[in-house]
């Protein structure tokens, strides 16, 4: 199964889109300072998380999500969930 997921850090006041077949891996990675864009937002919360069968399907997910670079849409989206 492959995931589309966003992430809130309430330190920064910031979301992170990102996509991965092995979820809890990615949100430990992301909370234990090894990924460079997430490293001064710990603790990231996860807020949001989709499957998708492919990972061609997650990852255009993920870009259209990307896209949009709207603060109120992406919130928007988490909420309709």
């Amino acid at each position: 199964m492959h995931h589309v997921y966003i992430l809130y850090s309430p330190l920064v006041d910031r979301y992170f889109v990102g996509s991965e077949t092995n979820l809890e891996k990615s949100v430990k990675r992301h909370n234990s300072g090894k990924n460079r864009h997430t490293k001064t937002g710990i603790p990231w919360n996860l807020v949001h998380r989709e499957e998708f069968e492919s990972r061609e399907d997650a990852r255009e997910k993920e870009r259209r999500i990307k896209a949009s670079k709207d603060r109120e849409e992406l919130i928007g989206f988490i909420k309709k969930r």
